[in-house]
């Protein structure tokens, strides 16, 4: 019954020896710089599909001043998906949308103050960048100079209660770290 060899993987070493167990016989040689050009036709077959998959440019408006009108509004509202960036700089679909909105509404002749106004009556005031001071944004204006003195009050009352204490209340520090002069014995020792 003849032989058959078990099969391989993919990732195991190629059989030593040539095909009577002897040695191997070299197979033809590839130039220099073959994987130098295997690598550079990788790289521009993925380089010319970047284009492909890249989003189609939004047109600008025919108008530059509308153009900037409207990235002048959108830099007041907040993306809702994002929600740390305008709709000026957002690239999410949302964003673009309002963006569109907010053009149209200039192009009617809305004013900025109205369109903004019109975003804050349809998305309540979070969509505003900057929301206005009023009792129901308080906590929002007021809440990081809240946070900032809770912070200092507590590391001010944890202070003052360890400097009450007597230096014997405190955990000793001998076999944590060792004495300056220990370390440089040590290191005159290592020379």
């Amino acid at each position: 019954m003849p032989e058959v060899a078990p099969p391989r993987s993919a990732f195991a070493a190629p059989p030593q020896g040539g095909a009577a167990g002897g040695p191997a016989e070299p197979g033809p040689r590839r130039p220099l710089g073959w994987s130098l050009w295997c690598c550079l036709l990788l790289s521009c077959a993925l380089c010319s599909t970047g284009p492909a998959l890249a989003a189609e440019a939004v047109p600008a408006a025919a108008d530059p001043a509308l153009e900037a009108r409207v990235m002048r509004v959108a830099a007041e509202l907040r993306c809702l998906v994002c929600q740390n960036q305008t709709i000026a700089d957002s690239h999410s679909g949302l964003a673009e949308d309002l963006r569109r909105e907010v053009r149209e509404q200039l192009r009617r002749g809305v004013s900025d103050e109205q369109v903004v106004q019109y975003m804050t009556d349809r998305y309540g005031d979070f969509v505003r960048y900057r929301p206005p001071f009023k009792s129901s944004t308080l906590l929002l204006w007021a809440g990081p100079a809240l946070f900032l003195l809770a912070g200092l009050a507590t590391l001010f009352f944890v202070l003052r209660r360890r400097s009450r204490l007597a230096p014997d209340q405190f955990e000793p520090d001998d076999s944590a770290w060792p004495e300056p002069s220990a370390l440089g014995d040590r290191n005159e020792r290592a020379r």
